[in-house]
């Protein structure tokens, strides 16, 4: 593993980079998914990043990973596969600022999942930063409800989520324990490759072959997800992750601004407060731990 920077600067402003550039994908991503669906969008996609990983991982001359390394690849990828199809599923239905914001809710539902599969304690103040969170996710569904304009399965997308939400927090326990098995372009290839192949079991009943107008999009959407992964990467290597977590939460800044730009859709404030709380109470929780390790970000 490479050591620390110096200063953390450099390795702040990639990951920073490395947020813009995954936000830019969730405006692809959303197109693709009310065109041709969530689970065509993130099949085609993953597609399309085992060829261009598949490529590089094998230009690096790697030796195969072992069994255990492949198990950990796998079964992660049956939690990306389920995470990024109810997420853009949900992202077609909302507008982008309110989905990240609930998404948010994510590292505090990981407070739980290290407690029920890893043995962690939970102390009195992740208890109130989970309350506060809770009242954040309160405040963006109420201020949904309150406008009475929403459409009728956007209640259903808010669901979508926060199963989304639950099943990347624990993602980012078996992403801990990845990070220490291979290295970026290994999990990159294989997160990719087995994501494609989970969602191929379905293919006979559910894929479309995309039409030309979807072929850029498609591959500019992999492109983005590739580039955001090895920005993150890069930077998680020489920066330590308490320090870097908080650049996640400039992803809200790019979703208002890419949902305004390219869908046209307006932020509430009980949106901007909403998601103010669920920060709030993630940088709590996030200041309770001293140093975590690195965790290899996850592309949904």
């Amino acid at each position: 593993m490479r050591p620390d920077s110096a200063s953390p600067i450099i390795p702040f402003l990639i990951a920073c980079a490395g947020i813009a550039t995954f936000s830019a994908m969730d405006v692809l991503m959303k197109g693709l998914s009310i065109d041709i669906g969530a689970y065509n969008a993130v099949l085609w996609r993953t597609g399309a990043g085992t060829i261009l990983c598949g490529a590089l991982y094998a230009a690096s001359r790697p030796r195969w990973p072992d069994r255990a390394t492949l198990r950990i690849h796998a079964v992660r990828s049956l939690f990306v596969s389920a995470m990024a199809v109810t997420f853009f599923w949900a992202l077609a239905r909302l507008p982008i600022a309110e989905a990240i914001a609930l998404a948010f809710v994510a590292p505090l539902m990981t407070l739980y999942m290290a407690a029920l599969f890893l043995g962690e304690k939970i102390g009195p103040r992740s208890v109130a930063a989970s309350l506060l969170g809770l009242a954040g996710v309160i405040v963006v569904v109420a201020g949904k409800l309150g406008r009475g304009d929403y459409a009728p399965e956007a209640l259903w997308a808010v669901g979508a989520v926060l199963l989304s939400a639950m099943l990347y927090a624990y993602n980012l326990i078996l992403a801990r324990r990845q990070a220490k098995m291979a290295e970026p372009l290994e999990i990159a290839f294989f997160q990719n490759g087995f994501v494609a192949l989970i969602l191929a079991v379905g293919a006979p009943w559910l894929a479309a072959v995309p039409g030309g107008e979807q072929a850029l999009p498609i591959v500019g959407a992999m492109l983005l997800a590739v580039t955001s992964l090895l920005l993150l990467s890069w930077a998680y290597a020489r920066a330590e992750a308490q320090i870097l977590a908080t650049t996640e939460y400039t992803g809200f800044l790019w979703a208002m601004l890419f949902g305004w730009m390219f869908f046209a859709e307006a932020v509430t404030w009980p949106t901007i407060v909403g998601a103010l709380l669920i920060v709030a109470a993630c940088l709590i929780v996030a200041r309770k731990v001293p140093q975590l390790d690195p965790i290899e970000p996850a592309a949904a």
